[in-house]
């Protein structure tokens, strides 16, 4: 299973830092996609993370705020949130793709093997 944590309450221009860690199996071969739905919209694609890092992929929204990073030792990836603004607010999750482990073209839209519960990120002065 995925596991998300690192959600919370922000003030609009702070960080987070969010963690997906995987048990009972390795992310090594995996692309691991960002995902997050707000309140009466529809789930959104982040950012995604080939198996060997080597390609990233950002929605627009995001570009230049964050940032996706594994660290396969600790079966683990996180995503880096900078500059948050209140419309980043929404439960993110993480998913995992074996199929297309090693690139993240068209990650917004491939079946993907294992899902997170999601994380709560809430950004509010």
């Amino acid at each position: 299973q995925l596991v998300e944590s690192g959600g919370g309450l922000v003030q609009p221009g702070g960080s987070l830092r969010l963690s997906c860690a995987a048990s009972g199996f390795t992310l090594d071969y995996f692309a691991i996609g960002w995902f997050r739905q707000a309140p009466g919209k529809e789930r959104e694609g982040v950012a995604c993370i080939s198996s060997s890092g080597s390609s990233t992929n950002y929605a627009d929204s995001v570009l230049g705020r964050f940032f996706i990073s594994r660290d396969n030792a600790k079966n683990t990836v996180h995503l880096e949130m900078t500059s948050l603004k209140p419309e980043d607010t929404a439960i993110y999750y993480c998913a995992a793709d074996a199929i297309s482990h090693s690139y993240c073209s068209g990650y917004r839209s491939r079946p993907y093997d294992y899902w997170g519960q999601g994380t709560q990120v809430t950004v509010s002065s």
